[in-house]
C-alpha cells in the first residue's frame, strides 16, 4: 500500500495534488510520501515481531536523502552503509553511530578509520585482507572493531544478474567453505572482535526458498565456528525482499512471511540478528513526476517523449526494469506508445509498445515505484540538471534536494592556464 491515489481524477501524494508540486518545483522531480515510508517501516518491523533480539538497518544505497533517513531514524531504524559518504549521511540524519553497519566490498583504510573514529556498531568484513587492515587500524587507534565476516553461500537468488550477490562468481564475501579457516585467522588478531557472520544473496527476491537455503548454510557455519571454540553472538542476514513494480503481477512474500521463515530457520541460533531492508521500505514510497514534451510518430507506435530521462531514472536502461507509467489526470482513455526521454541515446527508453493512459504534450505523468534506486542513481549526463526531490507530509510538501543546474556543475570545473 502507498499514499499515491487519484482523487476526482487527479493523482495526489497524500493530500497534495501533483500538479501543485509541478507548478512550484518544475519537472522532472522525485516525490516521496512520508506516510508511506512510515507505514512500510512499521510493517517490516511488525513482520519480525517473533524475533526478539534484532536490529534493522535501512540500506542507505536505496535512498540516501537526508529527509528520508530522518523519517526512518525516527522509526527506530539504523543504517546499512557502503561508503564513508553514506556513513556521514546517516550520522547527519540523526542515526546513532552504534546503529550503523558498514558493508561493501571496497572499503578503504581511510573509511575504516572513519568508522572506528565515529564508533559505528558493526563492520561487515568482505575478505581476509580487509579484516587484517581493519584489525591493524583499530589496534593502532587503541580500539577494538566489532565485526562479522561476510560469507558467500553460493546460492542463486533467482534475480537479475546485476543485483545477484550470493553466487560464487559474485564479488561479495568469502566462500562459505573457506570461511572457518579465514574466521580463525582473523579472530586471533588484536583490534578485532569478530563476533559473527553476515550474508546477503541479492535484491528484488520474490521467492523465500533461496534465502532459506542460504540461511540454513549460515546456521551450519555458525555451529562449525562454535565447535571450533569461537564465540558467535551476531548474524547479519542482509536484505533483498522484493516489491511489485508492475500492476497486476504476482505479489512477493510479505514481511510477515519473511519473518516467519527467519524465525523458523534461526530458532536455535541464539544470536542477535541484523536485517538490512532497502527497496522494500523505499520503493513504493516515491514516484518520478514528469511532463510530456512531444508525441512523435513512430514505425510501430508513437513515441511519448517526456522530460525525465535515463540520467534521472537509470533502472530501465540499466536493468530493463519496468516502472508503471500513469497520467496525473486520469481520463480513462488508452493508447499504445513507447516511452522515451530526451537523452541522445537509444538506451534512453522507459518502455516499448506500452499500453498507457492517453497523454499529450504538456500533460503530467508519473513513473511509479521510484523511491528506491531512483534519485540516488541519477547523474548529469548530457549536461542535464540533477533531478530534485520533494517530500510530502499530509497537505504540505517541501523540497528536500534542490535541482542542481548545469551551470552549478560547470562552476566546479577548471580550464588550466596552458589551455587558455
Amino acid at each position: 500500500m502507498d499514499h499515491f491515489t487519484y482523487r476526482n481524477g487527479v493523482l495526489h501524494a497524500e493530500d497534495v495534488p501533483l500538479p501543485a508540486i509541478a507548478q512550484a518545483v518544475g519537472t522532472p522531480v522525485y516525490i516521496y510520501s512520508r506516510a508511506t515510508f512510515e507505514r512500510h517501516a512499521r510493517v517490516f518491523r511488525d513482520g519480525l515481531a517473533a524475533i526478539p533480539n534484532k536490529h534493522i538497518a535501512f540500506a542507505i544505497k536505496s535512498n540516501p536523502n537526508l529527509a528520508v533517513l530522518n523519517v526512518l531514524s525516527r522509526e527506530g531504524y539504523g543504517a546499512d552503509v557502503v561508503s564513508g559518504g553514506e556513513m556521514a549521511r546517516a550520522l547527519a540524519a540523526g542515526v546513532p553511530a552504534k546503529d550503523i553497519v558498514f558493508s561493501g566490498v571496497g572499503k578503504t583504510r581511510a573509511e575504516l578509520a572513519q568508522g572506528l573514529k565515529e564508533g559505528i556498531g558493526q563492520f561487515n568484513i568482505e575478505h581476509e585482507p580487509e579484516g587484517v587492515a581493519l584489525a591493524e587500524t583499530a589496534h593502532a587507534m587503541g580500539l577494538t572493531a566489532p565485526a562479522t565476516l561476510r560469507v558467500n553461500p553460493d546460492v542463486d537468488a533467482g534475480t537479475h544478474a546485476k543485483i545477484s550477490t550470493g553466487k560464487k562468481e559474485n564479488k561479495f564475501g568469502v566462500g562459505i567453505d573457506s570461511a572457518p579457516e579465514i574466521f580463525g585467522r582473523l579472530a586471533a588478531l588484536p583490534g578485532l572482535n569478530l563476533r559473527g557472520v553476515a550474508v546477503h544473496i541479492g535484491s528484488q527476491l520474490f521467492d523465500l526458498a533461496p534465502m532459506a537455503a542460504a540461511f540454513e548454510r549460515v546456521g551450519a557455519l555458525v555451529q562449525t565456528l562454535r565447535d571450533a571454540g569461537h564465540y558467535i553472538t551476531h548474524v547479519d542476514l542482509g536484505g533483498g525482499l522484493g516489491i511489485p513494480y508492475k500492476a497486476g503481477e504476482a505479489l512477493p512474500p510479505s514481511p510477515a512471511d519473511y519473518g516467519d521463515m527467519v524465525a523458523r530457520v534461526t530458532r536455535d541460533w541464539n544470536v542477535h540478528l541484523t536485517f538490512e531492508p532497502g527497496r522494500v521500505i523505499a520503493g513504493n514510497a516515491g514516484v518520478l513526476l514528469t511532463e510530456v514534451l512531444w508525441v512523435k510518430p513512430g514505425a510501430a507506435a508513437p513515441f511519448v517523449v517526456v522530460d525525465a530521462a535515463m540520467n534521472d531514472l537509470a533502472r530501465p536502461a540499466m536493468y530493463d526494469a519496468w516502472h508503471d507509467f500513469q497520467p496525473v489526470i486520469e481520463t480513462g482513455e488508452r493508447m499504445t506508445a513507447s516511452l522515451v526521454g530526451p537523452v541522445c541515446e537509444s538506451g534512453d527508453t522507459f518502455a516499448i509498445g506500452r499500453d498507457i493512459g492517453v497523454v499529450g504534450p504538456g500533460d503530467l505523468a508519473v513513473f511509479r515505484t521510484a523511491g528506491a534506486y531512483g534519485a540516488t542513481m541519477a547523474s548529469t549526463y548530457n549536461s542535464r540538471a540533477l533531478v530534485p526531490e520533494v517530500m510530502v507530509d499530509g497537505d504540505r510538501f517541501a523540497v528536500v534536494a534542490d535541482r542542481i543546474p548545469a551551470g552549478t556543475i560547470m562552476a566546479a570545473e577548471r580550464v588550466p592556464d596552458w589551455l587558455r
